[in-house]
C-alpha cells in the first residue's frame, strides 16, 4: 500500500497502534473538558470561573512538567504511559460520582478538572519521548503533525460524544465514559512489547535528573526560542477556548450543541491544516510559517467575536484551527528537533510547560478583563494582541537562527577508564584538558569555547571554566566538573555527533606536540578512609590522552 507523505508513519504498525491510543487518550481529555466547562456554566454565569475551567486543565502541566518529564526518562516509558492513563480512570470515577450525586459544586468541579489535568502532564511528556524511538528523523515532522490530527480528531469526536451524552444522560455519562475509554487505552499500552535498550549505567536520580533537564534548557536557545514562542501564541490565542461556552450561549439559539458544533469545527479545521502542512513547509520557512499560520488563528479569532450568529462564527472556527495546528506544530517540530533521546522526555515537557503555561495564564487573565468588561471586547482585545506578538515575538526569538545539529549518538568515543576497585558514586569528578593556541588564533579558540560551555553543561556539567596562563598565555586549560564518577561517564555516554565534531575543531586549534592533556581528578575525604593505589587528597582515576573527550 502506497502511503502519501502526511500518513507514511501510519505504516508502521507500532506508531499506529500507539496513535490510536494517544486519539482515544485526547478525546477523553476534550469530551472531559467540554463536560466540565458546560457544567460550570450551569453552577455559575461568571466568566473568570468559566475560564478557570480551562486553567485548572491545563495548568498541572505547568506545574508538574519537568518532574513529570525526568520520570518518563528515568522509568519505563511503557509502564509510565499505563499508568497515567489509570489516573485518568480514577479521576474520571470521582467525577462521575459526584455528578451522578450531584455533588459537584464549581470548587469541586475545578479540583476534579485539575486533577483529571494531572494525568495529561504524566502522559505528555512520555508519549513525546517515544514518537521519536518509533518512526525515522525524515519520518518525524509528519509523524508529529499526526500526532496533531489525533489531538485535533478528538477535539471533533470528544465534543460530539460529550454533546450527545449531555444532551441525552447528563454529564455523569461523559465522565464515565472517559474512565471506560481510557481503561481500553492502558489495555493497549500494555499489549506493546517495547524495546528497551540495555542500559550500561545506572538509572539517573529523580532530582539529578530534573537539575539536569532544566540546565539543558537555559544551554538550548533553539528550544528556548521555541517556547518563548509558543508561550506567548498560546497567551493570547487561549481566549477562544476558554471563554467559548459563553460565546456560544450569547449567540442567537446558543445552547450545548452550538458549543459543541463550533470546538468540533475547530478540530475540523486543524486537521484540513495537518494535511496541508507538507506542502506549507516545502514553501516556507518554520518562522514564516509560524507568522502567518499566528495571523491566520488572529484573524478567524477576531471573525468570532464579532460574529453575529452561528453562520458566520462556524466557518471562522474552521479557519482558527487551521492557523492554531500550524503554529502549534511547526513550534512543537523546531522544539523535538532540538533534543538528543536521552533529555528527550525531559525537554518536550518543559517546552509543554511553555504551551500549556501560556494558555493558563492566558485563560486566567482574559476571563478577569470579560468579568470586569464584556466578552466580546475582550475576545477582540485578545486578538489583536495576538497579532502583534505574532510579529514582535518573530524578531526576538527566531527560529531559523540555528542550524540544526546533528543529535544523533555518537559513533567513534571511548569511555574513560578508571581503578576498578574504584566507587563510582564518588565525587565531584574535575576535568581539565590543556590546550596550547597560536596568538593569531586565540579569538577563534575562544569562540568555539564559547560553544564547549555550552555543551558541557548542556549534558550535566555542574560547572565550566576557561584558564589562561599568566606566564605563558598561548596556554589554555578548559575546566569543568561532574557531580560523581558515574556523572562523568553518563557525559561520555551522552555524546552526539555534534559533540564531537566540536572536540574536532577544539584540537584542530592546539599545537602542542602531542594533543591536548586530559586529567581526570575525584575529590577525596581529608579524613583516612582506605587508600587507593598511589591515593592522595586529590588521585587521578584516568590520565588519558587525547582522544576520549
Amino acid at each position: 500500500m502506497h502511503w502519501p507523505e502526511a500518513l507514511k508513519p501510519l505504516a508502521g504498525a507500532v506508531f499506529r497502534r500507539l496513535w490510536l491510543v494517544w486519539l482515544v487518550a485526547n478525546t477523553v481529555m476534550w469530551a472531559n473538558d467540554v463536560a466540565a466547562g458546560w457544567v460550570m456554566t450551569s453552577l455559575t454565569t461568571s466568566p473568570l470561573l468559566v475560564a478557570l475551567v480551562q486553567a485548572a486543565s491545563t495548568l498541572p502541566v505547568f506545574l508538574l512538567g519537568v518532574p513529570s518529564g525526568a520520570l518518563a526518562d528515568i522509568l519505563d516509558r511503557r509502564r509510565w504511559f499505563a499508568m497515567t492513563q489509570l489516573w485518568v480512570v480514577a479521576v474520571g470515577i470521582a467525577l462521575a460520582v459526584a455528578s451522578y450525586t450531584e455533588t459537584l459544586d464549581a470548587t469541586w468541579l475545578l479540583v476534579l478538572t485539575f486533577l483529571h489535568g494531572v494525568g495529561l502532564a504524566l502522559r505528555w511528556p512520555v508519549f513525546a519521548a517515544i514518537t521519536p524511538e518509533i518512526v525515522s528523523r525524515g519520518e518525524l515532522p509528519a509523524a508529529l503533525a499526526l500526532n496533531g490530527i489525533s489531538m485535533n480528531g478528538s477535539r471533533i469526536v470528544g465534543p460530539i460524544l460529550a454533546g450527545a451524552l449531555i444532551a441525552t444522560l447528563g454529564p455523569s455519562a461523559v465522565f464515565i465514559l472517559n474512565a471506560l475509554l481510557s481503561l481500553g487505552a492502558t489495555w493497549a499500552i500494555l499489549r506493546w512489547r517495547r524495546e528497551v535498550s540495555i542500559r550500561a549505567l545506572p538509572a539517573e536520580r529523580f532530582f539529578g535528573a530534573i537539575r539536569v533537564g532544566l540546565q539543558f534548557v537555559r544551554q538550548s536557545p533553539p528550544l528556548q526560542a521555541a517556547m518563548w514562542r509558543a508561550a506567548l501564541f498560546f497567551l493570547n490565542a487561549v481566549p477562544q477556548l476558554a471563554l467559548l461556552p459563553l460565546l456560544a450561549r450569547s449567540l442567537p439559539g446558543g445552547d450545548a450543541a452550538t458549543y459543541t458544533l463550533l470546538l468540533a469545527l475547530m478540530g475540523l479545521g486543524a486537521i484540513v491544516g495537518v494535511l496541508l502542512l507538507p506542502r506549507f513547509r516545502d514553501t516556507y520557512s518554520r518562522d514564516q510559517l509560524v507568522i502567518r499560520a499566528s495571523l491566520l488563528n488572529a484573524v478567524a479569532a477576531l471573525m468570532v467575536a464579532i460574529a453575529p450568529n452561528i453562520w458566520v462564527a462556524a466557518p471562522a472556527m474552521l479557519i482558527a484551527g487551521v492557523g492554531w495546528i500550524g503554529a502549534a506544530n511547526t513550534m512543537t517540530v523546531a522544539a523535538q528537533l532540538g533534543l538528543p533521546d536521552w533529555i528527550r522526555a525531559r525537554g518536550m515537557a518543559i517546552f509543554q510547560m511553555s504551551m500549556m503555561g501560556g494558555s493558563a495564564l492566558g485563560a486566567a487573565i482574559w476571563g478577569n478583563v470579560a468579568e470586569r468588561t464584556e466578552l466580546h471586547g475582550t475576545l477582540i482585545a485578545a486578538a489583536l494582541m495576538s497579532m502583534l506578538t505574532a510579529i514582535l515575538v518573530a524578531r526576538r526569538f527566531a527560529l531559523n537562527d540555528h542550524r540544526p545539529a546533528d543529535l544523533q549518538p555518537a559513533r567513534d568515543w571511548h569511555a574513560p577508564e578508571a581503578d576498578s576497585s574504584m566507587d563510582m558514586s564518588r565525587g565531584p569528578v574535575m576535568v581539565t584538558i590543556e590546550y596550547i593556541v597560536e596568538p593569531s588564533k586565540i579569538d577563534a579558540f575562544v569562540a568555539l569555547m564559547v560553544d564547549s560551555r555550552r555543551h558541557r553543561l548542556r549534558n550535566g556539567a555542574l560547572s565550566w571554566e576557561l584558564f589562561r596562563d599568566s606566564a605563558e598565555p598561548e596556554r589554555f586549560v578548559e575546566w569543568f566538573l561532574d557531580e560523581s564518577w558515574v556523572g562523568h561517564l553518563r557525559q561520555h555516554e551522552r555524546l552526539t555527533e555534534a559533540d564531537l565534531e566540536l572536540r574536532a575543531k577544539k584540537y584542530a586549534l592546539h599545537v602542542g606536540e602531542s594533543p591536548p592533556r586530559v586529567l581526570r581528578m575525584i575529590a577525596h575525604p581529608l579524613e583516612p578512609q582506605g587508600k587507593l593505589p598511589g591515593d592522595s587528597t586529590l588521585y587521578p582515576a584516568s590520565r588519558i590522552q587525547g582522544e576520549t573527550r
